[in-house]
């Protein structure tokens, strides 16, 4: 396989390249930090550069897919490929409407169209690519897989009908499984419903699942009380799928970063641009802007942006938000006990709720002001066990930054961070020290355009907010 890469690839890239670049149907079954994105960028470029392929699509969630576009594609894709990267939007603009129609025109260049999952379930976002499809031979993919995993939703249906004239078909997921075996039957059905030998989930069900008989009134339905034949089902797989986690990865970097976006919600953008315009007329006002007084501001603005605003009376009250939403797909995709930092109580309050709600009471528990001393070692201690049933231990930095060992985690999310350089430093070795085996990813949720991804871009960059802020006025470019 003759390919000139333009980063180098990892060992377990270049075998998972190697066993897929020229199958029609393949799946990236690798872990959260492993570098999936780039094996599926060099695969395409391969295929492009030996004629298999002039276009692809990227479909991934609301919350990733501009991450393609922005971030993975520029760096990994060869620039030897003349390549043109279309957004989807389903309410374009002018120059957006032209980007979109410009991809169906016949040329040398490699078209790349990046769309949301959630276009599938609309007759506009269906339509588009199906025309596309027809214009060109295709390689489509969709990251973060699980979300086609339900056989019944709409998306599901669609992507299944679209996939079937496509040229090549990719999978990736760090976790395919993320409630039952039976949620590799779609995934698997996109690439090909001759893979797994099933055309239907049914037949698929019958094979995989115990099922029981249960009647409720006049009403009967088959339960599912179990799985088997689950061996055959991983013998099956293998031979369309690349599997590594990253504890098997020893070429790994010891640290892995990574990025989720959150979108703002429409209340989100009103409130936050009213704060903004306040905060710009209230600093001006003042002859001397004091270090207090920009923070205090641009806490105002990140707390918007996390979801709530507080009260003079200090009562906080909920904004319609993603971040939530955007945690939870985080969690779908990373396996292994994970640490949740939010900078908030109120966060705090709300991931506990939600996590309780879905995953269980027992799966989940909270180290901050608020947990009794007597009870915080015995938090750890659980969380430290590896055979315990709590995976995902949510704090703020303030409280849980300093002083413990969690070696256990192999994610850590920052939820919403801490301004503090010192605090981000040292709540990331609260999993990165001595003791830990696994390698650590460690991701941010980011929303574009604000404070928050500005506070993000300063703490990668070994910045403290505090420091950074006065001086010629830099605060307006914290704040505008």
């Amino acid at each position: 396989m003759k390919y000139k890469f333009k980063t180098k690839p990892y060992e377990h890239q270049l075998l998972a390249l190697s066993k897929s670049w020229n199958k029609r149907e393949y799946a990236y079954f690798m872990e959260m930090g492993t570098g999936k994105s780039k094996v599926l960028i060099d695969n395409i470029a391969l295929l492009y550069d030996r004629g298999g392929i002039n276009a692809a699509i990227i479909i991934a969630p609301k919350g990733v897919y501009r991450n393609w576009s922005e971030k993975e594609i520029p760096i990994h894709m060869p620039d030897h490929v003349e390549k043109r990267i279309v957004v989807w939007n389903p309410a374009p603009n002018k120059k957006q409407k032209k980007a979109l129609l410009d991809l169906f025109e016949v040329g040398v260049d490699l078209k790349i169209l990046v769309i949301n999952v959630d276009a599938f379930s609309t007759k506009k976002g269906v339509n588009f690519v199906e025309k596309f499809i027809m214009c060109h031979n295709v390689l489509i993919a969709v990251d973060e897989s699980t979300t086609i995993k339900n056989p019944k939703a709409q998306r599901t249906k669609n992507l299944l009908k679209l996939g079937v004239n496509t040229k090549y078909r990719r999978i990736l997921t760090g976790c395919p499984i993320a409630q039952s075996p039976l949620d590799l039957y779609s995934q698997s059905a996109f690439l090909s419903k001759e893979l797994l030998g099933y055309d239907s989930f049914y037949s698929f069900q019958n094979r995989y699942a115990k099922l029981f008989n249960r009647k409720i009134g006049q009403r009967t339905f088959r339960q599912v009380t179990g799985y088997q034949n689950l061996e055959e089902l991983t013998t099956r797989l293998s031979d369309f799928s690349y599997r590594v986690l990253k504890k098997e990865c020893l070429d790994l970097p010891d640290k892995v970063y990574q990025k989720r976006e959150v979108i703002l919600t429409p209340d989100q953008k009103r409130i936050y641009k009213e704060l903004k315009d306040y905060a710009i007329a209230e600093l001006e006002s003042h002859e001397m802007v004091s270090v207090t007084s920009i923070l205090t501001q641009i806490l105002r603005l990140h707390q918007v942006v996390c979801g709530f605003v507080k009260h003079d009376n200090n009562k906080e009250v909920e904004i319609k938000n993603n971040r939530l939403d955007a945690l939870l797909d985080v969690l779908a995709e990373t396996q292994g006990k994970t640490i949740i930092w939010a900078n908030y109580r109120y966060d705090i309050k709300r991931i506990l709720k939600t996590l309780q709600d879905t995953v269980g009471a027992d799966s989940v528990a909270t180290y901050y002001g608020d947990t009794p001393d007597d009870e915080r070692q015995k938090v750890i201690t659980r969380f430290q066990d590896p055979d315990s049933t709590l995976q995902y231990l949510v704090s703020n930095v303030q409280t849980g930054g300093y002083g413990i060992t969690l070696t256990q985690a192999s994610n850590v999310i920052y939820y919403s961070n801490n301004y503090d350089l010192e605090k981000r430093l040292q709540s990331e070795d609260r999993a990165h020290r001595i003791g830990q085996t696994n390698k650590v990813t460690y991701i941010d949720l980011v929303s574009k355009g604000t404070v928050d991804e500005k506070i993000v871009k300063a703490l990668r960059n070994k910045l403290d907010l505090a420091q950074e802020v006065l001086g010629d006025e830099k605060w307006k470019d914290w704040i505008g």
